[in-house]
């Protein structure tokens, strides 16, 4: 007998079962039938492929499927793959050939993950992660997509095409507008090739200067061409910082160490703007932070957010690493 859901849970799958329920009632098309089924029964699958995975760091590698193995970006991404793997993070990919082998071949089939799409000529997993259990097959792009991110806390990128630009700007989207937790994102060059320089550029002097973007969301990304600085960035953003958590206007951000008053102080000095009101404070857990057993044991500062400066609440995380 499968053992008694939380409340929090009954109540969301009552709602997904009401929604499939009204999904029956509706003059549903076949195709949109079809859609909203093989979405969630893949999904169903990742989750429960995730699932005892669930408390492993992960980093998510984005690039090229074709690049060759005999390219020294494939090498570079063997590198910085294995390297993480080393400070015990697993390392996910699309599970394809180019830059998603060469990650899985660097992290080793044993700290893989892989979620592929089924695509024409591409109808298997690379052998490195093919009829492993840590492998899932999808559909569809959205689906795919959404598991690549879900589960990762870090993710670098590899110089790609339309799928890896896709991938990349739809990560710093998520992240710009608070709809993905942040997360430290490196841009990773092959040193004297750059690649993600000339789109770092391209924002500098497009995107900001029309106010498309904001100077602050540069810091959503780094880029950089040395994989010690792409590892020491994705370990360093976790170095006191641990997580947060928003609770209606409330913004809590869970740590490693507690603030001490002078560097409390600091964070006001630098950071008031960010509050919509009242100022940034130590806390205990909230209320329903407790009833979810949410990081309860660890030290938190909160403050009354706007909702809207990602890049400077980015900011703050890399001051609070300071501590």
């Amino acid at each position: 007998m499968p053992a008694a859901r939380h409340p929090r849970d009954q109540k969301l799958l009552d709602k997904l079962i009401a929604t499939v329920h009204r999904l029956s009632e509706a003059n549903t098309g076949t195709l949109d039938l079809k859609i909203a089924s093989s979405a969630l029964d893949e999904m169903a699958e990742a989750f429960a492929m995730f699932a005892p995975y669930r408390d492993s760091p992960k980093v998510t590698i984005f690039g090229s499927a074709r690049t060759t193995a005999s390219d020294p970006l494939y090498d570079l991404t063997a590198q910085v793959a294995r390297k993480m793997a080393d400070n015990g993070w697993m390392v996910v990919t699309g599970a394809g050939p180019g830059i998603m082998e060469a990650g899985m071949l660097g992290a080793g089939r044993q700290n893989s993950i892989g979620v592929s799409i089924r695509l024409p000529f591409e109808t298997s997993a690379n052998p490195i992660i093919e009829g492993d259990d840590k492998y899932v097959s999808m559909q569809y792009f959205f689906t795919r997509k959404l598991m690549l991110l879900k589960e990762s806390r870090a993710f670098l990128c590899l110089p790609g095409g339309f799928g890896t630009l896709d991938e990349m700007f739809e990560l710093l989207t998520l992240m710009q507008t608070g709809k993905g937790v942040l997360a430290p994102t490196v841009l990773l060059d092959l040193p004297g090739d750059p690649f993600w320089e000339g789109v770092s550029k391209f924002i500098n002097s497009e995107l900001i200067p029309r106010r498309l973007v904001s100077a602050a969301d540069l810091e959503l990304f780094r880029v950089t061409n040395s994989v010690n600085e792409a590892v020491e960035e994705i370990i360093g953003f976790y170095s006191n910082y641990h997580s947060l958590r928003s609770v209606r206007d409330v913004l809590v951000i869970r740590l490693q160490r507690s603030p001490t008053a002078a560097q409390l102080g600091k964070l006001n000095e630098q950071f008031a703007h960010l509050c919509r009101k009242g100022t940034i404070k130590t806390t205990g857990p909230l209320k329903v932070e407790v009833n979810d057993d949410d990081f309860v044991l660890l030290p938190r500062i909160s403050f009354s957010f706007g909702g809207r400066e990602f890049g400077e609440l980015r900011r703050l995380i890399n001051v609070l690493n300071t501590f």
